[in-house]
């Protein structure tokens, strides 16, 4: 892209990288509806009412920017078809690279970090990037052979007019982000973007429960080569894993979709089940921090909804959950009743009244005021009832904003109390 004039709205990271990426061979503006002090950007930001002055080729906005709920809410509305990510911009340069990109609602993370962990055991050059936290405009030094494996979040999609790409899944889709989405039909419209710019030589993996869903979303015929993933199908594949982190039915369903990305890629099984057995999982994502034969500890603080916790809540286990933060929007809470009896919930934080709704005549609770006084409390009450086979889950099922930056920040205090506390337990 050379010698366009390009607004870049949103200077977070991706905002960042697009500048920098950009800045050289193009006009380019940005803007934020926050003050910037960083001096990156002195010459380049542009006033509010300017921006309507300039003839802008394209308007780049950041992941984080709401186009209804946002300071040039009526700019961009008036130039929507100008509006591009930078997902966009990476695709039209590299369309001849292979990308394999993975979204959904739970398990993006955990699917891209293995899958790029076997990827690199077969392939020279394989890059890891998008919402797991490298913006894609950062990758350089990039050849012909090189191999992308990505992570995409429904803010990405969502505005990307662009992005494709070769290989494309849809891990599962619960309510979220509904407070920016509105409408689950909105929320899994972004998913599904990719799948509309897919043409008959690329393919999309699709977990079976869902299919339904983006075939009614996709009103029109779909090009790909749809695969549905199906974990019942896998329990061959299962019974091989030596691998604790992934004995759980969320990350059984992670792992179906690696079987069936590497299958295509043909990659040899023996890879496959040597770096599974290897990887341990990544910080504060379903993360065992504990386990003394008795009592296992999991650090789960990504957890922002109830969707991401209930895999756990049908283990065979006595479980002490935490939960608390910012609820959801239209997040609802649903568990078999022959596991009600093993659970015990402790609710924490400042929106202790939305769980307590949730969970009153469905499941016993007690409300804490902190983090910090539930982990007391479970340790206590784990204490006083001498049973083996204990899981303490702290999953808050909410995002972590009532009280910090975000769920690594949350996830590194429980690590950090846990510390202090775990010899409390006998």
């Amino acid at each position: 892209m050379i010698g366009k004039k390009i607004l870049i709205y949103g200077l977070g990271k991706s905002g960042i990288s697009s500048f920098i990426f950009l800045k050289k061979k193009n006009l380019v503006k940005c803007y934020d509806d926050h003050k910037i002090k960083n001096k990156t950007f002195k010459r380049s930001l542009i006033k509010k009412e300017k921006i309507y002055k300039v003839d802008f080729d394209f308007i780049l906005i950041s992941p984080g920017i709401n186009i209804e709920n946002c300071g040039l809410k009526t700019f961009l509305s008036k130039n929507r078809k100008r509006i591009i990510t930078d997902f966009d911009i990476f695709f039209m340069l590299n369309k001849k690279n292979t990308a394999i990109t993975i979204t959904g609602t739970n398990g993006k993370s955990t699917t891209v970090k293995l899958l790029h962990l076997i990827l690199k055991k077969v392939y020279k050059d394989v890059r890891l990037c998008g919402n797991i936290g490298n913006p894609i405009l950062n990758e350089k030094q990039i050849n012909n052979d090189t191999i992308f494996v990505i992570e995409a979040s429904s803010y990405q999609l969502e505005y990307s007019r662009y992005f494709c790409s070769k290989y494309f899944a849809v891990l599962n889709i619960t309510p979220d982000h509904l407070e920016r989405h509105i409408a689950i039909s909105r929320y899994a419209s972004a998913k599904f973007s990719v799948v509309r710019r897919q043409s008959s030589q690329d393919i999309t993996f699709i977990n079976h429960k869902i299919l339904t869903l983006m075939k009614k979303i996709i009103k029109e015929k779909i090009k790909s080569k749809v695969f549905k993933i199906n974990k019942l199908k896998n329990k061959k594949n299962y019974n091989k894993v030596n691998n604790q982190y992934f004995l759980n039915k969320s990350n059984e369903e992670n792992l179906s979709f690696i079987f069936a990305i590497c299958e295509k890629l043909k990659i040899n099984k023996n890879i496959i089940f040597k770096q599974i057995e290897k990887f341990k999982g990544l910080n504060y994502r379903q993360e065992i921090i504990f386990n003394n034969n008795k009592t296992i500890c999991i650090n789960d603080s990504k957890s922002t909804s109830f969707s991401s916790s209930k895999h756990f809540l049908s283990l065979d286990k006595n479980i002490y959950w935490m939960v608390g933060g910012v609820p959801k929007q239209g997040d609802v809470f649903k568990i078999k009743n022959k596991n009600i009896n093993n659970i015990k919930i402790y609710i924490f934080g400042k929106n202790k009244h939305f769980f307590e709704k949730k969970f009153t005549r469905k499941i016993n609770f007690t409300k804490q005021k902190t983090i910090k006084d539930s982990l007391f409390k479970i340790i206590h009450d784990i204490n006083f009832s001498s049973k083996d086979n204990n899981l303490i889950l702290f999953s808050p099922a909410a995002a972590s904003f009532d009280t910090f930056k975000n769920f690594e920040d949350r996830g590194k205090y429980f690590n950090k109390i846990f510390k202090k506390l775990k010899y409390e337990l006998q």
